[in-house]
C-alpha cells in the first residue's frame, strides 16, 4: 500500500513539475504550451508511422472530399460462372472498353455504363480502387461488380455488400491497357502495393 502511495506522489510531483516547465517556457518564450504538446504528439505519431505502422490507404486520403455513392456490389471472374466464356474463348478476360481483366492497386470492375462511364475511377473501401471497364447483363443502377480471379476469392474476400463509394474521377467513356498500366505503376502509389499483396494473400 505504501508503496502505491509513494508511486502516486512520484506521478503526481513529475506532472507538477511539466506543468511549472511548460508554464516558464510559455511566459519566457511566448510559445503556447498547448500547441507545444499538440505538435509534439503530431511528430510522435509521424514516426510511428515511419518506424512500420503505414496507415492503409483508406487511412491516408480525405474520402470525404470526393462524391459519395451507395451501390450493392458483388464479385465477378473471367470465367464461364460470371461470362459464359471458357478459357479457349477469343475474348476470354477481356472487358468491354478492351482491356483484360486485371486485380491489381487499380482493379478493373463492371457498372451500368449510365451512371459510371467507362474510365471512371473509384474508390471502394474493402477493395481498393476500381476502374469502369465493363458491363454486365445484371449490373443495372447502383450495382457494381468487382473483378477477382477465382471464384473462391469472390466468396471469401468480398460475397455481396451493400456500401458508398467515392467518385474518385468521372470517364470519358474510354479506357486503354497503357492508362491502367500507367495508374498501377504511379510511383506514388507504390507505398500500398505491399499493403495490397498482403490482404490477397488472406
Amino acid at each position: 500500500m505504501n508503496q502505491l502511495k509513494n508511486w502516486t506522489k512520484r506521478f503526481a510531483m513529475v506532472c507538477l513539475f511539466m506543468m511549472a516547465l511548460f508554464a516558464t517556457l510559455q511566459s519566457i518564450s511566448g510559445v503556447n504550451a498547448q500547441l507545444l504538446i499538440s505538435h509534439l504528439t503530431s511528430l510522435v505519431s509521424a514516426n510511428k508511422t515511419v518506424s512500420g505502422t503505414q496507415p492503409s490507404l483508406e487511412e491516408s486520403i480525405d474520402w470525404s472530399k470526393y462524391p459519395k455513392h451507395t451501390v450493392t456490389a458483388t464479385g465477378y471472374t473471367a470465367g464461364i460462372e460470371s461470362t459464359g466464356k471458357t478459357k479457349g474463348h477469343p475474348e476470354y478476360g477481356i472487358t468491354y472498353s478492351g482491356v483484360k481483366v486485371k486485380r491489381d492497386l487499380f482493379s478493373t470492375v463492371a457498372a451500368d455504363l449510365t451512371v459510371f462511364p467507362i474510365g471512371t475511377i473509384l474508390f471502394i473501401p474493402g477493395y481498393g480502387y476500381g476502374v469502369v471497364a465493363d458491363k454486365g447483363g445484371a449490373i443495372k443502377g447502383d450495382r457494381l461488380d468487382l473483378y477477382y480471379e477465382t471464384v473462391e476469392d469472390v466468396y471469401n474476400k468480398w460475397g455481396k455488400r451493400n456500401l458508398d463509394v467515392y467518385v474518385v474521377e468521372k470517364g470519358n467513356g474510354k479506357l486503354s491497357e497503357e492508362t491502367l498500366k500507367a495508374l498501377n505503376e504511379d510511383k506514388a502509389m507504390q507505398v500500398f502495393r505491399q499493403q495490397y499483396i498482403s490482404s490477397e494473400k488472406r
